[in-house]
């Protein structure tokens, strides 16, 4: 490998010129999830006026909407008390036109034994609250099946995570994606889990809560009225430039909102 050249993960070929929609799981619909989803849905109105199939996204999520999530996460008042993940597929379809899916569950392991649901995807986003869902999900991840010729073969798993006003967005290979020659860059063709990576880190800095908040005030405590919002679409730009640009330098990066810092994490 030549240091001198540019470090660079070339987007999975299968991306570029499918004949089916990419298929996604998107995991987690609340804060950062629900702003997620309707960049995905940005996304996909984009590739398909380019040309491209598209997307094909489930969302998973076991929640019901309550009260306080109005106002930092994409709900309506007349949306309390139903499933997180059934309102926002029903709206981003009859926004955007598409046939999206929603699971009304957790994504876990089990689900993989079950009949008729399919918990594989090309690509993987995680928007969750928890250090043991992440490494819950990583688990199931890595005991996929990688055969080339499945049309839901994972490819890349694409992880959000936040405290209050920081937060990061790790771009990871489920495997390693093959990789073509060349003489401008230094191909890499495995960017590692972020469980793998930085677990250590993880399990040390995060205390998990999963006490429900009460109110809009009290939600703010954990996590910021903009945190969500600005990780989603920095984190949906690094998804788009992997589609629209075949190659990204980046594979992530770390975000401060109390300076406005943001620390690009090189592939």
């Amino acid at each position: 490998m030549d240091l001198t050249m540019t470090r660079v993960h070339f987007t999975a070929t299968y991306f570029m010129e499918p004949q089916n929609p990419i298929t996604v799981q998107l995991i987690g619909a609340g804060g950062t999830g629900s702003q997620v989803l309707t960049a995905l849905g940005k996304m996909n109105h984009a590739m398909v006026a380019l040309g491209h199939p598209g997307l094909h996204v489930t969302v998973w999520d076991n929640d019901t909407v309550s009260t306080a999530n109005l106002g930092r996460q994409l709900f309506a008042q007349a949306e309390v008390g139903l499933a997180k993940s059934v309102a926002l597929i029903n709206r981003v379809n009859r926004f955007f036109g598409t046939n999206w899916k929603a699971q009304n569950r957790r994504y876990d392991r089990a689900d993989h034994y079950l009949a008729g649901v399919n918990g594989t995807a090309n690509i993987i986003i995680s928007c969750v609250d928890t250090v043991s869902a992440r490494f819950e999900i990583a688990d199931i991840l890595k005991g996929l099946n990688m055969k080339d010729q499945q049309r839901d073969r994972p490819y890349y798993w694409l992880d959000f995570g936040n405290s209050q006003k920081t937060g990061q967005v790790i771009l990871s290979t489920i495997g390693k994606v093959k990789q073509p020659e060349s003489m401008k860059y230094s191909p890499v063709d495995q960017l590692p889990l972020i469980t793998e990576e930085w677990g250590d880190a993880l399990r040390q800095s995060e205390v998990e809560d999963n006490t429900p908040s009460c109110s809009l005030a009290e939600a703010l405590e954990k996590q910021d009225l903009f945190i969500n919002s600005t990780l989603a679409n920095m984190g949906s730009a690094l998804l788009w430039s992997l589609f629209r640009n075949g190659m990204t330098e980046n594979r992530g990066f770390f975000l401060n909102l109390s300076d406005f810092r943001t620390q690009p994490v090189k592939v």
